[in-house]
């Protein structure tokens, strides 16, 4: 299925560039993570990205797949991939002028507790896995695997950070959140 080679990388390139656009209207920071705190999920974040997108970066042994690109499997993929990046774009507008690349408290910051976030804590980042799960099975090779499993490490390094944000910004109010609503997977986790 060649429409699946090209569909999943430009399915990113029009969540990227809707990522960009909408990054410009935000509210203004009051509070960030420092820059230290930032590479902690910021370095295997780019080095998952990179080794998820760059072919025998890691030699060619990690090339072989673990899963045949099947018509089926590839669909598969295009759906996981479409299904995250809708679900994460869904979550960033219903967050609106609150987000932020980087960890922060926003002046006049919002805890948001419905729409995306009442289903789970991170949105965006529930979604984003879908879809790198979704990228990982379309290539379909160890290397894809250890790059998504880098970028997992990131986010949930990256999750932890904020969920220390909020709950120092917004007390009893948050954790009564956290209680009600799990952080990544609906009523799992």
């Amino acid at each position: 299925m060649n429409l699946a080679r090209w569909l999943v990388p430009a399915m990113w390139l029009a969540w990227i560039a809707y990522w960009a656009f909408a990054a410009r209207a935000v509210k203004q920071t009051e509070r960030i993570e420092d820059a230290r705190s930032r590479l902690s999920h910021r370095l295997p974040l780019l080095a998952g990205a990179v080794i998820m997108t760059v072919p025998r970066l890691l030699g060619t042994q990690l090339e072989a797949v673990f899963i045949p690109p099947t018509s089926a499997w590839q669909a598969v993929a295009i759906a996981l991939v479409a299904l995250g990046l809708g679900f994460s774009v869904w979550a960033r507008l219903w967050l609106g002028r609150n987000w932020s690349s980087m960890v922060t408290v926003k002046r006049e910051h919002e805890l948001i507790r419905s729409g995306p976030y009442a289903l789970v804590r991170h949105p965006i980042y529930s979604g984003l896995l879908l879809a790198l799960a979704g990228s990982a099975l379309m290539l379909g090779n160890w290397r894809a695997l250890i790059g998504f499993a880098l970028i997992v490490a990131a986010l949930l390094r990256k999750l932890a950070i904020e969920e220390r944000f909020m709950r120092e910004q917004f007390g009893e109010t948050y954790a009564h959140y956290r209680a009600e609503v799990a952080a990544l997977i609906p009523l799992i986790y």
